[in-house]
């Protein structure tokens, strides 16, 4: 790696981890006043209230990350820019013969590298860390029971109820409506409290209802069989059950019910491709649009730095303020087209492969267009 070349990234490094500790420091100062009560709360059982704020938003970070991630590197690629530009380097690396494509390889690259943590952020950090992103200032232990937003399982099963308790797996007065072929006993069960158990050799995974109220007499019940595989076990088939209790079969895993209609935004692609492949499940178009929006988003986030660049060499001035006000008109316009765009294809105004294409089909050309300022 050549001088220029590490002086180019320790620029482009400095400038983006300041921006991006900037907005951080600014988004813990506002949110951490505004909750602190419940920190004092929370800090009062382990005597470090220090320690529970940077621990909370620590985790925070990682969402924080992954929001503003393709934005900041624009920023930080302009900004090294502008700075050359100010002190008169630009002007002396280009008369000694350093072309204008030349002296943006190392921030352009610098930048790619950001959209590839970000991809490794999204699939590999979020998704084992879901619940902890997903906690309130109001439950930093994460015991306290959450509301639930009940879900169709790959039976048409809608499984709801009124609370969970996410460290036991557990929903409080679980309600689950069954479809017309699995209603010989009513059209929905209701219990006390239900556990998700994982599958093993003895039976697939589901929930376990405790303390059965509606079908009455659930122990008495034969098992309701979908296809020859029961669905909903009884006590009089179902040796290992206790008196009423039974057993749901469900695709449905428990830490897509407690995210509830966020879930994708937590999910690795990964597991939004499986469950796009479940011949059982009914997928919306919301799911479709995340799936192909999560795999183009390094492009997008080089769309967005290639619109941000020959910006720079376009300019004469060296107004480092003008810059921050056109490198965020930029970054909200291009932001509002995607969302625009995302928010048709969720609404089957669009399809979902070009709801996540056109906001690429649309600034590429203009792209394109205004590069001429990095060749001359």
């Amino acid at each position: 790696m050549k001088i220029l070349d590490r002086y180019l990234l320790r620029q482009f490094v400095l400038i983006f981890l300041v921006c991006f500790l900037s907005l951080m420091g600014l988004y813990v100062v506002i949110d951490a006043f505004g909750h602190l009560d419940n920190f004092s709360k929370h800090a009062a059982g382990r005597g470090n209230l220090l320690g529970v704020i940077a621990e909370y938003y620590t985790y925070q970070s990682l969402g924080f990350f992954d929001r503003t991630s393709g934005m900041l590197a624009m920023i930080a690629a302009m900004f090294t820019v502008t700075w050359l530009q100010r002190h008169r380097e630009m002007t002396a690396m280009l008369a000694a013969g350093i072309s204008k494509v030349r002296i943006v390889q190392p921030i352009v690259l610098a930048a790619v590298v950001v959209s590839l943590l970000g991809v490794a952020n999204r699939e590999l950090l979020i998704p084992p860390l879901r619940d902890r992103l997903q906690r309130d200032t109001d439950d930093l232990a994460g015991t306290q029971p959450r509301d639930v937003e009940a879900c169709f399982d790959s039976h048409d099963i809608l499984i709801g109820g009124k609370k969970l308790v996410v460290p036991e797996r557990r929903i409080m007065h679980p309600l689950f409506v069954l479809p017309p072929e699995l209603s010989q006993y009513g059209k929905q069960i209701t219990a006390t409290e239900a556990y998700y158990l994982e599958a093993n050799t003895v039976h697939p995974a589901g929930y376990l209802l405790d303390q059965v109220q509606q079908p009455g007499q659930i122990d008495h019940r034969a098992s309701l069989v979908v296809d020859n595989h029961p669905v909903l076990w009884t006590l009089r088939e179902t040796p290992w059950l206790r008196p009423r209790q039974a057993f749901l079969a469900s695709t449905l895993p428990f830490e897509r019910l407690a995210t509830g209609s966020n879930w994708h935004q937590l999910a690795s692609t990964g597991e939004l491709i499986q469950e796009l492949h479940n011949p059982s499940t009914d997928v919306d178009a919301t799911l479709r649009v995340a799936v192909h929006a999560r795999l183009i988003r390094p492009v997008t986030d080089t769309t967005l730095l290639m619109l941000g660049l020959p910006l720079m060499f376009s300019r004469r001035q060296r107004n480092v303020f003008l810059s921050i006000g056109i490198s965020l008109l930029v970054a909200v316009a291009f932001s509002l087209v995607v969302l625009a765009c995302q928010s048709l294809g969720g609404l089957n105004l669009l399809r979902p492969t070009l709801s996540a294409w056109l906001p690429i089909l649309i600034f590429l050309p203009v792209a394109v267009a205004i590069s001429h300022t990095l060749r001359t």
